[in-house]
């Protein structure tokens, strides 16, 4: 009993500075691994939800209006007539890499946003046509893409928005909503008061392969970046571990040589 209890006192009583500090590296290790756990699963979870409404009879953006709540992540046609003067280039956008793809995922580049007018009707409909890479030497300079011209017939998936980038500062007040303009992000609320259009409450992600305009739509999967977060779970559980370890293998040798001491002091 006596022995359990200067055992204690030395591994905790006598050493709470560095028993709060192995708490504290334990308690961030295990947050920040269950915190990527988490994430992983989203990813999973977000992937197989849009895998099953893919599946759903497609819908037709002219068979209207559909609200976000319908269409999201669901399948799409349109027929309309693109409106390239209106373009909007967000910037900052990594190349897409499909699962077992080659490429650079760090290359830069833009993601094109541009209004579709829908056939019969006033409303525009934004499309994500895809990525162009960026001129590294002009930043302000666009790559040239092939912008179909007429009544023409797309198809791809419905989602709220093109996905966001952190920005400092907000965009220009005074700017010509009628010339295509580099961006950070899409505000499609934004853009609707800007032109005064009607608008669909969604964004069609282009999933045309094959066509030969400037532009890449091999898309990554969602679940891109799981493997990467189990890894990360993985380092910050360990860290953990090590901290715990750390403590216990340090507090029992300050045990051991007390222990010696007292037995050359008897």
């Amino acid at each position: 009993m006596k022995s359990s209890h200067h055992l204690f006192s030395t591994l905790i009583a006598k050493r709470a500075v560095a028993t709060l500090s192995a708490l504290l590296v334990i308690a961030i290790g295990c947050g920040a691994g269950a915190w990527q756990l988490r994430r992983a699963e989203t990813k999973i979870a977000l992937a197989a939800n849009l895998a099953a409404r893919q599946q759903m009879p497609i819908l037709s953006a002219n068979a209207g209006p559909w609200t976000l709540e319908e269409a999201g992540e669901r399948r799409m046609t349109a027929r309309g007539r693109y409106i390239p003067e209106a373009a909007i280039w967000l910037d900052n956008r990594p190349r897409p890499i499909p699962a077992g793809g080659t490429g650079n995922a760090a290359q830069a580049g833009f993601f094109v946003m541009m209004p579709f007018r829908l056939e019969g009707g006033n409303e525009v409909l934004w499309v994500n046509r895809g990525w162009a890479p960026r001129n590294n030497e002009s930043r302000e300079s666009l790559p040239p893409i092939e912008t179909p011209t007429g009544l023409i017939s797309i198809e791809g998936l419905v989602f709220a928005h093109p996905g966001k980038v952190y920005a400092l500062g907000s965009e220009k007040s005074d700017i010509d909503p009628n010339k295509p303009r580099i961006a950070q992000n899409f505000d499609l609320e934004r853009e609707g008061q800007l032109h005064g259009w009607s608008q669909a409450p969604f964004i069609l992600r282009l999933e045309e392969m094959g066509v030969a305009d400037g532009l890449l739509r091999e898309w990554a999967p969602l679940t891109t970046g799981v493997d990467r977060h189990y890894a990360y779970a993985f380092q910050w559980f360990a860290l953990a571990f090590a901290g715990f370890l750390f403590w216990l293998i340090s507090g029992l040798r300050q045990y051991w040589r007390s222990n010696v001491a007292r037995g050359q002091g008897e």
